[in-house]
C-alpha cells in the first residue's frame, strides 16, 4: 500500500534533495525529526494530520490513521527494551526504566499508522510484547 502511495506523489524539484534525505531516515529518526520541528516552529504534526482525514471519503474513515501503542508486557529482555523506549520517546534512562517496569503502560497516543507498526515491531524484536489501539 505505500509504494502504491509514492507512485502517486510527486516531488517538486526544490524539495528533491529533502525527501530523498528523509526517505534514508529510521523511524526513530524520523520521530526526533518531528519532535525538533514541533519545537522550532510551534506545530503539532497531528494538528496537520487531522484536517486531511475530515475531508476524506467514507472509506478512509473505516481504517484508523493513527494508533496508541501500549507495552503489554517487557518480556526477559527488559534492556533492550528500554532502550527502544528511551530512543523512541526520547526520554531518560531512569524514565524510560520507570515505563517499562510500569507495563502494561502506553507509551504512545496519536501514532501514525507506520510508525506505530515500526515500533511495535523493534520492541517484539527486542523480545517485548505490544497492543496497537
Amino acid at each position: 500500500m505505500d509504494e502504491v502511495k509514492k507512485e502517486e506523489t510527486v516531488v517538486p524539484a526544490k524539495f528533491a534533495k529533502i525527501v530523498e534525505e528523509i526517505e534514508k531516515m529510521s523511524v526513530l529518526d524520523l520521530n526526533e525529526l518531528v519532535k525538533v520541528f514541533e519545537g522550532k516552529f510551534g506545530v503539532s504534526a497531528t494538528a496537520v494530520a487531522a484536517p486531511a482525514s475530515a475531508g476524506s471519503s467514507g472509506e478512509a474513515k473505516e481504517e484508523k490513521s493513527t494508533f496508541t501503542v501500549e507495552l503489554v508486557d517487557a518480556g526477559a529482555q527488559k534492556i533492550a527494551i528500554i532502550k527502544v523506549v528511551k530512543e523512541v520517546l526520547a526520554l531518560g534512562l531512569k524514565d524510560a526504566k520507570d515505563k517499562v517496569d510500569a507495563a502494561p503502560v502506553v507509551l504512545v497516543e496519536n501514532m501514525k499508522k507506520e510508525e506505530a507498526e515500526a515500533l511495535k515491531k523493534s520492541i517484539e524484536d527486542a523480545g517485548g510484547k505490544v497492543n496497537l489501539k
